[in-house]
């Protein structure tokens, strides 16, 4: 049996989404919300109206504050560590800034296969993002227990195309590019990045985080074909990776989630790549779902679908669960939350998937949905 961390934390109140991840039976659905922590709450606005994003993130008492902010809000069953996953090009040495209403900037990006000389490929990650393991475990000491704290990361293929494209695109063009010219540096460059991301998340581990999840974001711009090239088989590496080092270091087994959006074609190898969750974005049907992967899955609720009139979003809410089911499931939106959004139908849909998974346990059918 594996050892908790070193660290003295609060016992936990609330495993619900643990056990979601690893398959067991719950009381009813948890549900958390990608980017819970950011400009839709009037008290992050205030923040960042003070502190600009990175100092934010590089700020252990900040990132935890903000972290805290949803949790104080709404009965959301995980907190997840506020930060960013252009940490990890940062600390190979690459300057990313964030430009109000464009996003985040690489001044330098990668042109040219000479350029990944310029990375610090023997970074210490211990050392270099020392302020993501501090912020975890202030976060885990103020959470007080309430819910289980989630650490992330983005995927390779993903930090690889903000890395190439100097920040976001539509295309993802120039980061495709060299998938299909310079094949050698583009494994050279996600094998790179993948030895960081294990460091990183064992690390993470180590300060306190719960669960973790990797960020596969850019997967929509891959076809099947290239994405099982040039994602998949380094997301395999990366769940292979971490849990072996947190079994070396004597760590709390902890579920993994991966999220690769738009990679709908490939959910039922993302299912066997080694992860204990799915996450699924808001084009996957809940039954297509059910049907190609074998452990537990979470999403899916379209994030725009949080701007309908309330009575819209409670109906729509409810089919997901019922659609889902309630065993081996974990609630989310199928991508983060827009800025723009209304906290109350926030609470509106965390509301629901309780009310409505509570309703069916009731019904006594607890394995509406049973997938092992």
């Amino acid at each position: 049996m594996v050892q908790e961390s070193k660290k003295s934390f609060p016992p936990l109140k609330n495993d619900l989404i643990i056990r979601a991840a690893f398959g067991d039976v719950v009381e009813r659905v948890p549900v958390w919300i990608m980017r819970q922590a950011g400009r839709y709450l009037p008290e992050f606005r205030e923040e960042r109206l003070k502190h600009d994003f990175f100092t934010i993130c590089q700020t252990p008492e900040l990132a935890c504050e903000v972290t805290l902010q949803p949790i104080r809000r709404f009965d959301l069953d995980a907190a997840i560590i506020f930060s960013d996953i252009l940490v990890i090009p940062q600390a190979l040495g690459m300057e990313v800034l964030m430009k109000s209403g464009v996003g985040p900037v690489f001044p330098d990006p990668l042109v040219t296969p000479k350029d990944l000389e310029k990375l610090d490929v023997n970074v210490d990650v211990k050392t270099r993002l020392s302020y993501v393991y501090e912020a975890i475990t202030l976060t885990r000491h103020s959470l007080e227990g309430k819910v289980p704290l989630i650490g992330f990361s983005g995927a390779p293929y993903t930090l690889m195309g903000y890395m190439i494209e100097g920040g976001g695109s539509k295309t993802m063009s120039k980061a495709k590019k060299w998938l299909y010219t310079q094949k050698e540096a583009s494994h050279k460059l996600l094998k790179i990045l993948t030895k960081v991301i294990i460091a990183y998340l064992i690390e993470q581990v180590a300060a306190g985080a719960q669960l973790l999840q990797v960020f596969e974001s850019s997967a929509e711009y891959l076809g099947p074909t290239l994405f099982e090239e040039y994602s998949l088989p380094y997301l395999e590496e990366i769940a292979a990776g971490v849990k072996l080092g947190i079994m070396q270091r004597g760590l709390t087994d902890v579920p993994m989630i991966v999220f690769a959006k738009g990679a709908y074609h490939s959910i039922s190898k993302l299912s066997y790549a080694g992860y204990n969750v799915v996450g699924l974005d808001w084009t996957v049907d809940p039954n297509i779902a059910r049907d190609f992967v074998h452990i537990s899955v979470q999403g899916n609720l379209d994030p725009c679908a949080l701007y309908a009139p309330k009575e819209e979003l409670i109906a729509k809410t409810t089919e997901m669960v019922r659609q889902f089911g309630v065993r081996n499931y974990i609630a989310n939106l199928g991508h983060g939350i827009y800025p723009d959004m209304d906290p109350e139908h926030v609470r509106v849909f965390v509301d629901t998937v309780h009310s409505v998974s509570e309703e069916i346990m009731k019904k006594g059918d607890p394995y509406s949905q049973l997938y092992t």
